[in-house]
């Protein structure tokens, strides 16, 4: 019988107003991957910052038993101390400094109180060798992508002897090669002793590697499934996630009538003077009045270059060819222009480009038109709280009230607040770009009904989305591009997976 490695008993954390936490039980078998599975806001990061010391002992109820021992820890330093360790979705690298010093940074490699660094560049090749990651230790971090960054924060842990390893969304930004040899090396991982626990919300890494999986639903543990018992498959997993069956992942639209075009692109081409070639080229594109068209293609296609080049060029590429906007073409020289004609761009990154993190929701939701709520230069706050309210209660945002910082909520409330943001302008055109990323399936399913209630009041949606299946289940039209060419053009009826991905490799 396996050897128990990590037991969280009725483990309970309260913010203000929020009970984030609720006598969690929790339980690890030693060598095992074991899947952490719920909706953002679920309770899944806050039960790992209660374990990896993040949020201290006495600042939550329940105990910790790790490796038979009860423990109290009281900073990080001391669940790494045990050999405990948790790397999050935003990497905590050095991008200036190199390879061998970020794996050994606050380890470092010592004879007599000074660093060898012949010591530490030797030791950092033989943990480069367990990630299976071919690079020179001397490579400044920012020099690589994101996948390989991935691999060096985890050859960082095996440096500590980590033997309980943490990754809270390990694959979210990367792209599908990356992260199949993220998996892979999960499960070398396992052959060689080490425990896994892991945050996803991809639900196909759970049942491609998961031995367990532990469901939270509001802060609550609602059941583990087993592998050896045939228990992770998709259509479980959502049931005990959401609460409920979702044989429709993506909702049907009713009332659907498709209008007149709004929006069409003619030959058109964005040239990028720093990178010296064109990221759109001779791009051909129609958008109807209360139709959503998809926009596919693999990474690096040129898909948010040819929606940035849209919404009033703020790269400032040399732009060729006409958009063409309810009839007239239009030139815009700022991205406020493009708002003021009647579009809005949600970006594929909120917490770098779309929100205020520092600032509540109600700030959030006002920015893009405070105009609208100003008289003669002054904000009106009683018309802004009944804005941000508003768009809380019709958007099922989940906080504590207006008031909460967006940078506290999770993923999917966080783009819900960015959608209620850029809705509040006003739009006739919405671009969403990556609309999922990182969310889980039920907020997804929120995010999808939304998208249907505004084209079914007349609203025009131009979708980029890196999930074939969001596009094909949500989109009426379906252009493909690469290299920065539009390839194809698919309706719904006659799209599929094959097809795109023929057309995305063209």
């Amino acid at each position: 019988m396996a050897k128990t490695i990590l037991e969280m008993d009725n483990i309970t954390k309260t913010f203000p107003g929020v009970k984030a936490l609720d006598n969690v039980n929790f339980k690890v078998e030693e060598g095992e991957i074991h899947f952490l599975v719920g909706e953002n806001g679920a309770g899944k990061s806050t039960l790992m910052k209660v374990l990896s010391g993040v949020y201290p002992y006495g600042e939550y109820e329940g105990d910790i038993v790790y490796q038979g021992k009860v423990q109290q820890f009281h900073k990080i330093n001391d669940s790494v101390d045990v050999g405990i360790a948790i790397i999050y979705q935003e990497l905590a690298l050095f991008p200036d400094l190199s390879v061998y010093e970020n794996i050994y940074i606050g380890n470092e490699v010592k004879h007599n109180g000074i660093i060898n660094w012949n010591q530490t560049i030797v030791k950092a090749k033989d943990m480069l060798k367990k990630v299976n990651l071919k690079v020179k230790p001397e490579t400044l971090i920012k020099d690589l992508g994101v996948g390989k960054q991935q691999l060096i924060e985890i050859a960082k842990a095996l440096s500590k002897e980590v033997k309980l390893l943490i990754l809270d969304e390990p694959t979210a930004a990367l792209n599908e090669d990356d992260s199949e040899n993220l998996l892979e090396l999960i499960k070398e991982l396992k052959k060689q002793g080490i425990t896994c626990i892991m945050i996803s919300h991809k639900l196909k890494e759970v049942v491609a590697i998961a031995d367990k999986a532990t469901i939270l639903r509001d802060g609550q543990t609602i059941c583990t499934l087993e592998k050896a018992k045939g228990e992770i498959d998709e259509k479980t997993i959502i049931r005990h996630m959401v609460g409920r069956e979702m044989n429709q992942i993506y909702p049907k639209r009713e009332n659907h009538e498709i209008g007149d075009t709004i929006l069409e692109l003619k030959n058109w081409s964005a040239y990028d003077g720093q990178l010296g070639r064109h990221v759109v080229k001779n791009a051909d594109l129609k958008l109807n009045r209360g139709e959503i068209i998809g926009i596919s293609g693999l990474m690096g296609a040129g898909r948010t270059e040819l929606a940035l080049s849209m919404f009033g060029n703020p790269k400032n590429y040399k732009l060729k060819g006409d958009l063409v906007l309810n009839q007239q073409p239009v030139h815009f020289k700022h991205t406020s222009d493009a708002i003021k004609a009647g579009m809005a761009y949600v970006t594929e990154d909120r917490k770098g480009n779309g929100l205020f993190l520092l600032q509540n929701i109600t700030k959030n939701v006002s920015a893009s038109k405070l105009q609208g709520i100003a008289h003669h230069g002054i904000i009106n706050n009683n018309e802004e709280i009944k804005i941000a309210e508003h768009y809380k209660n019709s958007l099922h945002i989940k906080a504590s009230s207006i008031e909460q910082l967006v940078g506290k909520l999770s993923g999917g409330n966080q783009q819900k607040v960015s959608l209620g943001k850029w809705l509040f302008a006003g739009p006739n055109i919405l671009i969403l770009d990556e609309p999922t990323r990182g969310i889980d399936v039920g907020a997804k399913f929120e995010i999808y009904t939304v998208m249907n209630e505004l084209v079914e009041k007349g609203l025009s949606i131009i979708m980029i989305s890196s999930e074939l299946g969001e596009v094909l289940g949500m989109s009426d039209r379906v252009y493909v591009m690469a290299e920065g060419e539009i390839k194809g053009e698919l309706d719904s009826q006659s799209a599929d997976q094959e097809k795109i991905m023929e057309l995305a490799t063209q």
